[in-house]
């Protein structure tokens, strides 16, 4: 789950980044949300890595108490 969310996140950074040096381009023909909504993609997906990272620890925490207390 953290390699897709990871994944995701550097594409929308990508995106974002690929965008940037046209952002005049952009703005001229009132697209200037294609870029900015690359990057609150990115800054999401950062959150999402943290989220998904920090649950995966849980559920492994909470596997390992739980084996220890049936042993």
């Amino acid at each position: 789950m953290v390699a897709t969310i990871t994944g995701g996140t550097i594409v929308w950074f990508v995106l974002f980044l690929v965008q940037l040096p046209f952002y005049g381009w952009f703005a001229d023909h009132g697209h200037a949300w294609w870029v900015w909504t690359c990057l609150a993609g990115g800054g999401l997906g950062l959150i999402g890595v943290w989220y998904v990272r920090r649950r995966d620890a849980a559920l492994k925490r909470s596997a390992a108490l739980e084996s220890a207390s049936v042993e």
